[in-house]
């Protein structure tokens, strides 16, 4: 986002603004002149390496395409390798500044957002950046041989013009004060990145794009180095600078949580982020750490809670009866598990935004009932009163009498025991097949199994890899598993992407639940259209309540911290911590080499 271009009057009406930045709601931080970001430092020397390992669950790579579905790209390469429009910051997050384009003008009826491109502007092959590219991109991602998601993603742009070889503009099907952004973050790519191939054939190819990195060696597998791009087009810019001080950045992948904190202290690798309480309270000590070799650090942030949970799938017919639902909800026993396997660390998932201005609670608040009223023959009646709370095991209640009130449940679904089992009027047993990828959740999962098997209900533990559930669940092959959604400071249209109806049907959507309901579709619009923070909040909240109503999912748990060890000698970190953030993409970012890593 960068200040900029009238266009002419007979392409587009005058614009209400031309500006280096576009906020959603008006309020931009760092003006036209700004030097830089605050939480950086601009003066950061270059050099040295990072070494890491992916927060996710990769066992290997087999593409360098991000942007199709079949497959699995190497963790980083899409914030490392392509430059957007617009770049956001971890100090504002409804606001985004001009990287690729130079300044951004939003058309007084919001029906159009055009962009003007920095003349300076590179892709790695060393061609300019130009409006083609961006065009190119856009109708690239939204073709059927791209991800099906991003279709979802973009579903109300309309069409992006090339006004002149500078100038792009993109037209919207109504006005919503997020799309800017949303087409402001879109990845751009060049051209002649596999011309002449279809896209998702596009797999060995490097990508071209126009970011700080490249590909050191590319091959497929499980590691791989991206070399920082001396020549980086955007490195003296404000937005850039002070960012991406290492010359290396690389990903190591690890196939089990012993091998990986292993190669931690061997220093086969430099910084883990730890996700498991047992490993965090029990493993980051010893002779390293005391010596501060390694540093076992925990970093507060800002940000809204994740949502984690047991996600069920409603394609499925045995859940879909809510009744089922709030029945196997009440057999897990966070309160227990906190105490026993988690150290203390946790605190319970209370709807679907924990720990955000869009947590609801209690009765709706006039601005939510507002909204809920226009929905009353689309929602359940329940949705006027309290918020749900998850179940709970502290007196005066109990595992015991929560398996009760479920056993009663079931009994009014049509689920008797009997003949050993928990059966239908058919006589047929109920049985969950859980579908895992993370070897580590084996033990958190033992005690649900435990209280289902008091009910009657049968268990299938499904291990797989990470390629097979990644292809399962693009599928939605799946009964029940475990999912993170991480926290939003700035909720917009990727929430189409997890709650709403045309998702539900999408393969790899992130809709794994298959929520189809008119009342959340109408609350997403009115949040991706709000125009104030207050709106914003307000339907976030209302949209958190019906979503909590439906009982989808099963809450776990989440921390307002993020647990690191690192090497603490190798580097030396920002003086400070920006208030929104992700720990590894801070880190990747901001943080430079020590001089013996140089």
């Amino acid at each position: 986002m960068r200040g900029w271009l009238v266009l002419l009057a007979s392409l587009v009406a005058a614009p209400a603004w031309a500006a280096h930045a576009y906020a959603q709601f008006g309020d931009i931080k760092y003006g036209p002149d700004f030097t830089h970001f605050s939480y950086v430092n601009p003066q950061a020397p270059k050099g040295g390496e990072i070494r890491m390992v992916p927060p996710t669950r990769p066992t290997n790579f087999d593409k360098f395409n991000p942007f199709t579905l079949k497959g699995t790209p190497p963790y980083g390469i899409g914030a490392l390798m392509f430059d957007s429009l617009l770049t956001g910051n971890s100090d504002e997050p409804t606001t985004a500044y001009g990287l690729l384009a130079e300044d951004v003008e939003a058309a007084p009826d919001g029906r159009s957002a055009t962009f003007r491109l920095r003349p300076q502007a590179r892709f790695h092959d060393g061609k300019p950046v130009l409006a083609a590219d961006v065009v190119h991109s856009f109708r690239t991602l939204i073709s059927k041989e791209a991800a099906p998601q991003y279709r979802t993603i973009y579903a109300e742009v309309r069409q992006a013009v090339a006004v002149d070889d500078r100038t792009v503009r993109f037209e919207f099907e109504s006005p919503n004060p997020e799309l800017p952004l949303v087409v402001g973050g879109m990845p751009v790519f060049s051209r002649e990145w596999g011309k002449g191939k279809p896209f998702d054939q596009i797999v060995s190819e490097v990508p071209i794009g126009s970011g700080p990195y490249r590909i050191a060696n590319p091959r497929m597998g499980r590691d791989i180095t991206y070399q920082r791009d001396p020549d980086y087009w955007a490195k003296d810019l404000p937005v850039r600078r002070g960012h991406y001080n290492f010359d290396r950045i690389s990903f190591k992948i690890y196939l089990d949580e012993t091998a990986r904190f292993e190669g931690l202290k061997s220093g086969e690798f430099d910084f883990l982020r730890e996700f498991t309480s047992r490993n965090w309270a029990r493993q980051y000590k010893g002779k390293q750490f005391d010596s501060g070799e390694l540093k076992k650090a925990t970093f507060e942030n800002s940000n809204p809670g994740d949502f984690q949970g047991y996600v069920f799938n409603l394609r499925n017919p045995k859940f879909q009866d809510i009744r089922v639902r709030k029945a196997l909800t009440l057999a897990m026993d966070f309160e227990w598990m906190n105490r026993q396997l988690f150290y203390g660390l946790y605190k319970r998932v209370q709807g679907y935004f924990p720990n955000s201005d869009f947590h609801a609670e209690g009765l709706p608040k006039p601005d939510e009932l507002a909204l809920l009223e226009r929905l009353r023959d689309k929602v359940r009646p329940e949705v006027f009163g309290p918020m749900p709370i998850s179940p709970s095991t502290l007196p005066p209640r109990s595992l015991r009498e929560n398996l009760r009130e479920a056993q009663a449940l079931l009994r009014d679904a049509g689920w008797t025991y009997r003949e050993g089992a928990l059966r239908n009027e058919k006589g047929e047993p109920f049985v969950i097949e859980f579908l895992n990828d993370q070897p580590g959740l084996v033990r958190i999962v033992a005690p649900f199994e435990q209280a289902l098997a008091k009910l009657g209900i049968g268990w299938v533990y499904r291990q797989v890899d990470f390629s097979l559930s990644k292809e399962r669940m693009d599928k939605f092959e799946f009964e029940l598993t475990s999912r993170r959604i991480p926290g939003m400071v700035a909720p917009g249209g990727e929430l189409l992407e997890y709650f709403g109806s045309r998702a539900a049907t999408t393969p790899g959507s992130a809709n794994y639940w298959g929520i189809a309901d008119a009342a959340v579709d109408e609350l997403l619009q009115k949040v991706v259209q709000a125009k104030t923070r207050a709106e914003l909040s307000a339907a976030m909240r209302a949209l958190n309540r019906v979503l909590s109503h439906g009982h989808y999912s099963i809450p776990h748990y989440y921390s307002g911290a993020f647990f690191i060890g690192y090497r603490a000698r190798r580097f030396v970190l920002p003086p400070v911590i920006p208030p929104y953030y992700e720990a590894d993409a801070w880190a990747m970012s901001t943080w430079w080499a020590s001089p013996e890593n140089r």
